[in-house]
């Protein structure tokens, strides 16, 4: 991880390879005009005031993820001022908000790859500010190198390691809130990017036992409480939905339970997770060129995972339980079959209609038995449908859930920590086309409206009276085009600073 350092270091005395600024196009300016934001007052006084001009010259035009470079002034220690576009300039008195300060921060993090050490002088008005600049410089600067030659020795961007450390100037670091907002932002970001680790790692690496031992691995080493059932435990609980869906594969699913309590709890929150580490479909298999990125399908157990670790190691004065429920899917002699009937560990019989439609399978179980522990609020994750990607995109998630409040908050949280989302129905008429002339209910209903139905279908297995959501990820879980702001290539770790946002709200008693 790229160390953090609050400094009040001027910046021309300051050691470093590069000394970070923000610009950004004046509001009202037809022209494109650029302003240098605040923080790099003393670079642009180096330059006689004129950085802006200089930039505009090099072809800047503030736009949100542009970087421009440029030789440092005379006198600075610094050999290279980067300038990172912050998008629009914001309306006099009002800051440039804390998504574009961790936009700007995870671009130029990402442009130093190689760098020991850059010295960051964005606009940093308190400690928001500083925990914003601070999550965006480490997620920008990640990268999985595990299966590169040399392993941990391997460089992911073009040969240059990540950055080394990230000095946040005009951070006070004898401030008890400059402090508490980095430190926060430290566990929020190291917990993500071990969600993003695990999504990236192959799946003959990654099945439901080794994910088993990973998450028993941080319960040691965080205090936290866990409970793995096996194959045999599940099959004598009657976990139907999990071991239908993992019987076709030689590596056996799991079910994991991971709580981290609070003596000064008064809430119960609830976190369940899809851990499908491979799905071809199984029987219903995927077409080519589906296949390739299926690894990405335990997503919303690498969330929940990171999410209870997260709260743990910022004491949050909640109890938060993780379920991850792992499988892997896979067609064989021994896998389920369209038209099989599962018995589920709530009791209710599911028709299987398409073997593809696992992941609701899995979630069902981990729902019901999250249920009977009676939790405050249960919030489900899951990489669900090509539907919902269809709905909204590869940057947003679908919230879905049974009380309106509750997804609005879920909504405000997201568009609060900076994930996109957006809220959507469950519309009562899609559940009749679920109906089974064989079993309680089928996991396929109507073609259109397919991720509503899998909301509907998710419902059904949550326990009466309980407060209850489900974040559909499956756009923005696993990014395959090119990196943007801090977010990289491949596994995102998408819905991982929301549930640790709800979680906090929950311990707050701020959460509607």
């Amino acid at each position: 991880m790229t160390a953090l350092t609050l400094s009040t270091a001027a910046a021309p005395g300051l050691r470093a390879d590069a000394i970070v600024i923000g610009v950004a196009k004046v509001s009202g300016s037809k022209s494109g005009d650029l302003v240098v934001a605040p923080g790099a007052e003393a670079v642009d006084a180096a330059y006689d005031g004129r950085l802006a001009g200089v930039l505009e010259t090099l072809g800047a035009s503030g736009a949100e993820g542009e970087v421009t470079k440029l030789p440092a002034p005379s006198g600075f220690k610094a050999p290279l001022v980067l300038a990172v576009g912050l998008g629009a300039q914001p309306e006099k008195d009002a800051g440039y908000g804390a998504e574009a300060l961790r936009r700007a921060a995870g671009v130029a993090a990402r442009a130093l790859a190689g760098a020991k050490k850059a010295a960051f002088a964005l606009p940093l008005a308190d400690a928001a500010d500083a925990g914003a600049i601070a999550e965006g410089a480490l997620l920008g600067a990640y990268s999985f190198d595990a299966y590169k030659e040399n392993g941990k020795d391997a460089k992911s961007r073009n040969g240059k390691a990540p950055l080394a450390e990230a000095v946040l100037l005009g951070g006070k670091p004898r401030d008890r809130a400059h402090k508490a907002a980095v430190e926060r932002a430290t566990a929020v970001a190291e917990e993500l990017n071990r969600a993003r680790d695990l999504i990236n790692t192959p799946p003959n690496d990654l099945n439901p036992a080794s994910f088993a031992a990973v998450a028993q691995d941080a319960a040691k080493a965080h205090g936290l409480k866990i409970q793995v059932l096996d194959e045999k435990a599940l099959a004598k609980g009657g976990y139907g939905g999990i071991l239908g869906v993992g019987s076709g594969s030689a590596a056996a699913p799991r079910l994991v339970k991971l709580s981290y309590t609070s003596s000064k709890a008064k809430k119960h929150l609830a976190l369940v997770g899809k851990g499908i580490t491979y799905d071809s479909g199984g029987i219903s298999l995927k077409p080519a060129g589906h296949n390739e990125t299926m690894k990405c399908d335990m997503s919303g157990a690498a969330a929940v995972f990171a999410a209870v670790v997260a709260a743990a190691r910022l004491g949050l004065e909640v109890n938060v339980t993780g379920w991850l429920a792992l499988a892997e899917n896979m067609p064989s002699g021994s896998a389920t079959r369209p038209g099989d009937v599962l018995r589920m560990f709530s009791g209710k019989t599911v028709e299987v209609l398409n073997t593809d439609a696992e992941g609701r399978l899995v979630l069902a179980d981990a729902l019901w038995a999250a249920s009977l522990e009676k939790p405050d609020a249960i919030v489900d994750v899951a990489t669900l449908t090509g539907a919902m990607v269809l709905a909204l995109g590869s940057r947003t998630f679908g919230i879905m859930a049974n009380d309106d409040a509750f997804r609005t908050a879920i909504h405000e949280a997201a568009e609060e920590v900076g994930e996109e989302a957006w809220p959507m129905p469950l519309p009562e008429h899609l559940r009749k086309g679920m109906d089974s002339p064989t079993a309680d209910i089928a996991n396929m209903g109507e073609r259109m409206g397919g991720g509503l139905v899998a909301g509907l279908f998710l419902r059904e297995f949550v326990g009466e009276g309980i407060t209850w959501a489900h974040l559909d990820i499956a756009g923005p879980a696993f990014n395959e085009g090119g990196p943007f702001g801090y977010t990289p290539k491949g596994g995102t770790g998408s819905a991982v600073r929301t549930l640790v946002r709800l979680a906090e709200l929950t311990a707050s008693g701020d959460l509607a």
